[in-house]
């Protein structure tokens, strides 16, 4: 079977599921290497002409059918665009007094302050551009390898591992930006503990003996000039601290989506978005996470996927990402077993080969799995031998 008739299998089998509830018991068609007849009659009575069983070549080949997953890269979460300028320190003069001494050091230790957060801003100002740049740069680079996976291409076609490796470099020109705004928030969180010293020891200076009026004066201006830039420092460090969160958690994301593009890329074709952003986190799949690390019993179960190992190089990651997906999309915290089959008959020895070989195929299709995103806590691998199997396959039960 072709992979576009498998896909049109998994489609449709998926459409007849309720809306509200899954059964584990659906039986899916399997991923074979030949055709069944019976599919291909039901999808000429259905009206839907027999899919396309061309091979991309070296150019683009026919345009994916309607519906097809594509991988979209997230939007780039916005940036901070408050610019943090100081309002600047009020001169004073000279009264003689010891507290009028006293305010004119603070009012030096406050210019060097706000020159401080003058200059950090001014970094923050230039990493933002920075990543923005870069962020274009790489969605930009992504889009031309979607767009070429879209139509379909060879596998491994150099021209897209090249623009591959342009958008990696580009999101780890972004990630080391985010870490020099890391860095630039520590620095400003220096400036916040400087800002408290001079608040709380302009209000000290009140009490102090021997001062006149103007100094008093002079005291409550500079006391609410570093009030302001207490509040410009407490802004500016929430906006960054905002702004390191947003794209730290980007550049984690649009990582997970490069894998997929990555095996995209491999094979040829077009996947979807990461499965991991479809495993929505939750209690539930944090309970079951040590339990994924144990097999369960599959006995009496039908399974989810079966793919048949009865030719070189089948063509399963496409069909087997649509299936998974699909149940994610409705169980975010579903689980899977992953079980090596391997047929029952032909002697010890005979017996003994085909499992060494089903268990590879088991670990091939494991390897697939978690480089769509799936996490491999989610995923069981055992193996046992069928008498009714005629060769090595995998079946994926949900469990």
């Amino acid at each position: 079977m072709s992979t576009r008739g498998v896909q049109f299998l998994l489609a449709a089998a998926v459409l007849l599921l309720p809306a509200c509830s899954f059964s584990e018991d659906t039986l899916w068609p399997s991923l074979a290497g030949e055709s069944p007849k019976g599919a291909m009659k039901q999808a000429a009575q259905s009206g839907q002409g027999a899919p396309a069983s061309g091979q991309a070549g070296g150019g683009a080949s026919a345009p994916q059918a309607a519906g097809q997953s594509v991988i979209i890269t997230q939007n780039p979460p916005p940036l901070g665009s408050t610019d943090f300028q100081p309002t600047g320190v009020t001169p004073g003069q000279a009264t003689g007094t010891f507290v009028g001494q006293k305010v004119n050091e603070l009012r030096e230790e406050l210019k060097r302050l706000q020159a401080s957060i003058s200059n950090h801003n001014g970094q923050l100002q230039g990493l933002r551009g920075k990543i923005v740049a870069n962020s274009q740069r790489y969605h930009g680079t992504i889009a031309a390898v979607n767009a070429r996976l879209q139509v379909g291409t060879t596998p491994g076609n150099p021209i897209l591992v090249q623009q591959f490796n342009s958008a990696q470099s580009d999101l780890d020109r972004i990630a080391a930006d985010i870490t020099e705004m890391n860095v630039l928030a520590s620095r400003i969180s220096n400036n916040s503990t400087m800002s408290s010293f001079l608040l709380e020891s302009a209000k000290a200076s009140f009490a102090v003996s021997g001062a006149v009026d103007e100094d008093h004066r002079q005291l409550a201006i500079l006391e609410d000039e570093v009030s302001r830039t207490d509040v410009l420092i407490a802004r500016l460090l929430k906006e960054v601290s905002d702004d390191v969160r947003r794209q730290t958690n980007y550049v984690a994301t649009e990582r997970a989506n490069l894998n997929i593009v990555s095996a995209a890329i491999r094979t040829g074709e077009i996947f979807g978005g990461s499965l991991v952003h479809k495993a929505l986190a939750s209690a539930t799949a944090g309970r079951n996470a040590t339990l994924a690390a144990r097999p369960t019993d599959t006995t009496g179960k039908r399974p989810l996927v079966v793919i048949r190992f009865d030719r070189a190089k089948v063509p399963y990651q496409q069909a087997l990402y649509h299936a998974v997906s699909r149940v994610i999309e409705r169980r975010p915290d579903a689980i899977f077993d992953l079980v090596a089959v391997a047929p029952a008959s032909g002697g010890t020895a005979r017996v003994a080969l085909n499992s060494n070989k089903a268990r590879r195929h088991a670990e091939e299709v494991l390897r697939a799995l978690i480089e769509m995103g799936l996490p491999p806590a989610r995923v069981a691998v055992s193996a046992k031998t069928m008498s009714s199997a005629k060769t090595n396959e995998v079946h994926v039960y949900l469990r």
